[in-house]
């Protein structure tokens, strides 16, 4: 899928994750980043960085083509059992932020 840099979409992501649970979430992150990039040919970018002081500190950076591909993530149904039914509830803290694309600069 090509994207136009207007239409892109990103999505930045804080997690905090409970104590204990850390090596369970990056393998389920790494189980849903391996099915984004075989099913969402409308994802352009999908890493997951952990901060080097704290690995309970997850921070999320996704590129989608437009909207409409970011909503097909969310309505996916690994989307839905990995992250939402699985990783969700055992973090501490969920930030979510959404911004368009600036260009290039």
């Amino acid at each position: 899928m090509s994207a136009s840099p207007s239409t892109i979409v990103c999505i930045a992501a804080e997690w905090r994750v409970q104590p204990g649970h850390e090596a369970e979430v990056l393998r389920l992150m790494q189980q849903a980043a391996a099915t984004v990039r075989r099913l969402e040919p409308g994802n352009l970018v999908y890493t997951v960085h952990v901060d080097p002081t704290d690995a309970t500190h997850l921070f999320m950076y996704e590129q989608y083509a437009d909207a409409e591909a970011l909503q097909a993530h969310i309505d996916s149904d690994h989307f839905q059992q990995i992250v939402v039914g699985q990783i969700v509830p055992v973090l501490a803290e969920r930030t979510v932020s959404r911004y368009s694309l600036a260009g290039t600069l």
